[in-house]
């Protein structure tokens, strides 16, 4: 079946809710563990057809934002998905409260029952009108930033669309088209600082409600950190600080020496060739057959994914007007099919996709056999690791998709991921400050912004943007607005991944096997246990960081830029 035929219908929430909180009843009558266990499958089976149900409407609108019909079933799930948690929450105290719990913690996966737990401690009736209100604002700036139609070289783009000549070899023309960019978010900068004001606001009193002293306490446990907490990662922050930032540095004045520049303009930092970036060859059906080649290549488990993919069309990659920018991996339950959307734009971004996105599509098809939804996928940070090593693990074939520019695309890739890093853990360091003090007011963020900016990242040079210079280059980073605290997991995952990359470097005979180990693991493990299972050292151990810097640090060194 062919994903245009999967079938959408808004599930009647009355016939739902009644049919749950009659097999809740019963799991809290039940007279044994067994018991338990078959009506827990039962309650998830309801509940993964409300997923299907609202994943299908989430990608459908996602693809085609002037839907009518999505954009109608968009705002129904804004408005209904907290009453459907409220009922998964019931659910879960009766779980928690039941005299089995040791037989089904020997039966069920160990996150399952935290999982649980962190969503009682985050959900309470009290704050389902907040909640609604969250997910419309959200909602607004998402649509919001779609809606861009930019006047640029006679024509006009959105947003992602705008992304090519961000990259273009000549540098007016980077210029003209940053500031476009930002002109869009600039032009829109009072409605954009009322929504963030208003989500801070809001999940501060939310936090309040359910009795936390901020927003940083029950955002912690909405992400699910299993096994961490802030502390840890304020300690992993100067890790990066530390070992990460000089060498980005370092990376950043051979960019602006094979550019010819004295210093880099941040119409620069993106680009990282005199004589352009490494493109993809083709067009993008080719990229995509190149792509399944590869994974052919791969292993008998990625060729079997890719062709399950491409054969049900589980896969939107070209940008257009009205679709929602950025890229995305979700999975449909009923269908046990993965689903990729992204923005091909002629970057090498376009390949990215193909193997981050569809590394987050691996690991949860190679997951299908997890009957729990909450441990099909990973918490977030570990779901990152499967897409980030994948683009490492990709590494060989990148000659089908870039020809002799593969080694500038390597060097970029390998650079860029060092160079992320310090971003990464800036966007985290930012919100950290923002929900400490929910009192700010929206030019005291920018200000904070641009203070942190100027540790993390002192390469950067504003002169001549006044809008970015007065720190609101986070305006575009939509993570900020809709997942709070959702961005370090990159950074954390991204550590996994290069010492997935320095273990191919010397040709570890176990590194596949330890990755597919790892995807079909799904989220039966917590963060630090799933590390520990792919026999990689966790982020947070002190001296992690350095322990991989100094290889990637050797091979970037090793290579000749100005000769790429």
């Amino acid at each position: 079946m062919k994903f245009q035929d999967y079938v959408y219908e808004r599930p009647d929430f009355d016939r739902i809710s009644s049919t749950l909180k009659a097999l809740t009843q019963d799991l809290s009558n039940a007279q044994s563990a067994d018991q338990q266990i078959l009506l827990i499958k039962e309650i998830n089976k309801v509940r993964n057809h409300v997923s299907t149900m609202s994943t299908l409407s989430s990608i459908r609108h996602s693809i085609d934002t002037k839907d009518a019909f999505y954009e109608a079933e968009n705002e129904y799930w804004d408005n209904q998905n907290p009453f459907y948690e409220e009922l998964t929450v019931d659910f879960y105290k009766v779980l928690l409260k039941s005299p089995y719990l040791d037989e089904l913690k020997a039966s069920l996966p160990e996150p399952f029952f935290k999982i649980a737990d962190y969503a009682l401690k985050s959900f309470d009736p009290a704050v389902i009108e907040e909640m609604q209100e969250e997910n419309k604002l959200s909602s607004a700036y998402g649509k919001l930033l779609a809606s861009a139609q930019i006047e640029f070289e006679g024509k006009t783009y959105t947003l992602s669309q705008l992304t090519p000549f961000t990259l273009n070899v000549d540098r007016d023309m980077r210029r003209r088209a940053i500031d476009a960019k930002t002109g869009f978010l600039k032009a829109h900068e009072a409605e954009i600082d009322e929504i963030y004001d208003k989500l801070v606001q809001l999940r501060t009193r939310i936090a309040k409600k359910l009795g936390y002293n901020d927003f940083i306490e029950l955002g912690y446990i909405r992400m699910q950190r299993l096994d961490y907490d802030a502390k840890m990662v304020a300690n992993y922050r100067r890790q990066i600080l530390e070992e990460i930032v000089p060498v980005a540095d370092k990376l950043y004045a051979r960019q602006a020496k094979r550019l010819g520049v004295d210093k880099l303009s941040y119409f620069d930092t993106k680009f990282e060739f005199y004589d352009g970036n490494a493109t993809p060859i083709g067009t993008p059906d080719e990229i995509v057959q190149a792509g399944v080649e590869m994974y052919h290549e791969l292993s008998k488990e990625t060729g079997e994914f890719i062709d399950f993919m491409t054969s049900r069309d589980l896969l939107d990659l070209v940008a257009k007007t009205g679709k929602e920018g950025g890229g995305y991996c979700t999975f449909i339950p009923e269908y046990q099919s993965p689903f990729i959307f992204s923005n091909f734009n002629g970057t090498a971004g376009d390949v990215d996709v193909l193997t981050h996105e569809a590394g987050h599509a691996f690991q949860v098809y190679q997951s299908r056999w997890i009957d729990v939804p909450e441990c099909m996928w990973p918490t977030l940070e570990s779901c990152e690791i499967h897409s980030m090593s994948m683009e490492f693990l990709a590494w060989p074939w990148m000659g089908k998709f870039f020809g002799e520019a593969q080694q500038k695309y390597k060097f970029s890739h390998l650079g860029d991921a060092i160079k992320f890093l310090p971003y990464g853990v800036l966007v985290d360091h930012f919100q950290h400050e923002v929900y400490a003090n929910p009192q700010m007011t929206p030019q005291e963020r920018k200000e904070t912004w641009r203070r942190l900016e100027k540790m993390y990242l002192p390469h950067q040079n504003y002169e001549g943007n006044d809008f970015l210079d007065n720190g609101a280059y986070w305006f575009q980073q939509g993570h900020i607005f809709s997942s709070p605290f959702y961005y370090i997991d990159y950074t954390l995952a991204q550590i996994c991944a290069l010492q997935f990359w320095k273990r191919t470097q010397v040709n570890d005979p176990d590194t596949w096997k330890d990755y597919l180990h790892l995807c079909s693991l799904g989220g039966t493990k917590s963060f630090v246990g799933l590390v520990k299972e792919a026999h990689l050292i966790s982020p947070f151990d002190d001296g992690c960081v350095k322990s991989v810097v100094k290889e990637i640090a050797a091979w970037l060194e090793s290579i000749d830029d100005t000769k790429l």
